[in-house]
């Protein structure tokens, strides 16, 4: 007798093949679910396999815009980075699929969702019926060969690897070691910036409301002005010149420390133009206080908690934030780097006048001189106190 349906979020990668297997002896009813979040991937394939697993039915959905309108650009909204390096090209793309996974499971009246990660939510990786029983990745492929299970990983390249259209991520096997060099066939979206073209890429990205709404290319005379599109060109050009790439030891929500390797070309290309229009845009002040708003905005995406009111509080300040982050960012990529070339925007709060050498405009230079007495008085005690102390050891 069955246990209830289950809605699996699956990819057809090693665990989540297992999973679909592993469920079934386990008397549950198995839907898949596979979101294409711009990964390279053969879904008629990967349908025809989890039919053949015996996953009663599968759903295919194309999430690729949504994943950028509404997950990306609120982070590029947030200069979103994970203890100053990650973009958090993962943990971006997860509540995009958890959110498609639940509607399935609301539309054919699922009991269960289930996920390879580590509620009514069935996580095989924390039920001890399963962890006991497969111990790692090396007990999950015996598993996968006794029960006919293709899969794309060998015991010569065990690595794990997360793709979607905002980055790719490796870890696991010979990466756990944190000395261990990446091997050099290992990248898949970006170009080794050595072999990278001689020539760079200079490119206009518009902005409005802090996201891009245009990037353009003179050189090729390419311009792209939808979500999808701008996201998927400045991957291919970043890509192409090997920038985004990062090799870290992060911090886990849990205390524990894990080796991940990252590929984030456009999210990188983007990072860069969006800090300079808004530096150029906002006010110091309101701009600093954002600033702590990105790095909570980042900490809670990455825990998990995009579907929390705290998280719903950050991103509402934070749009508030981007009102007048508009204008046109020009910038070059070459060999692995974005160097940022000009800028220009009606709404920005640079006075030429008023910081020009040449011109005196508003600013009175006498001014500066009570600015700096009173600046000095904390200074002065700071001193005073410190020349006392000196003077009694």
């Amino acid at each position: 007798m069955s246990k209830g349906t289950v809605v699996l979020a699956y990819s057809g990668g090693l665990d989540t093949s297992c999973i679909l297997v592993w469920l079934k002896e386990q008397g549950y009813d198995v839907i898949a679910f596979l979101a294409n979040i711009g990964q390279d991937e053969d879904f008629e394939a990967a349908r025809k396999k989890a039919e053949s697993l015996g996953a009663k039915k599968v759903f295919i959905e194309d999430l690729r815009s949504e994943f950028v309108e509404d997950f990306i650009w609120p982070s590029v909204q947030a200069n979103a980075v994970y203890e100053d390096r990650y973009l958090l090209g993962t943990a971006v793309a997860r509540p995009c699929i958890a959110r498609q996974q639940v509607e399935i499971a609301r539309k054919e009246g699922a009991n269960f969702v289930s996920h390879g990660a580590t509620g009514k939510i069935i996580a095989p990786w924390r039920i001890p019926e399963f962890y006991n029983r497969f111990r790692g990745r090396t007990d999950l492929m015996e598993y996968a060969q006794k029960h006919g299970i293709p899969v794309p990983v060998t015991p010569k390249a065990p690595w794990s690897m997360d793709a979607n259209l905002m980055h790719i991520s490796y870890e696991s096997g010979i990466l756990e070691n944190p000395k261990s060099r990446a091997p050099a066939d290992l990248y898949l979206m970006t170009k080794n910036p050595e072999d990278s073209p001689n020539t760079p890429d200079d490119l206009e990205i518009e902005f409005k409301n802090g996201v891009p709404v245009k990037v353009i290319n003179e050189q090729e005379g390419m311009s792209k002005d939808s979500p999808l599109d701008i996201f998927s060109y400045l991957n291919d050009i970043g890509g192409k010149h090997g920038v985004g790439r990062i090799d870290i030891v992060e911090n886990r929500f849990i205390g524990m420390k894990s080796r991940g390797i990252y590929e984030t070309p456009g999210g990188t290309i983007l990072l860069k133009a969006h800090l300079d229009i808004e530096t150029f845009t906002m006010d110091k002040e309101v701009r600093r206080i954002k600033q702590g708003l990105g790095i909570k905005f980042s900490e809670l995406i990455y825990n998990g908690f995009w579907y929390s009111p705290e998280c719903e509080f950050v991103q509402h300040c934070i749009n508030k934030s981007q009102e007048n982050v508009e204008g046109k960012v020009q910038l070059s990529v070459f060999k692995g780097q974005v160097y940022i070339l000009g800028r220009e925007s009606s709404k920005s709060l640079y006075n030429e006048e008023l910081v020009s050498m040449d011109v005196q405009g508003d600013y009175d230079p006498c001014d500066a001189s009570g600015f700096i007495r009173i600046n000095a008085v904390r200074l002065r005690e700071h001193h005073r106190l410190q020349g006392f102390s000196s003077t009694k050891q």
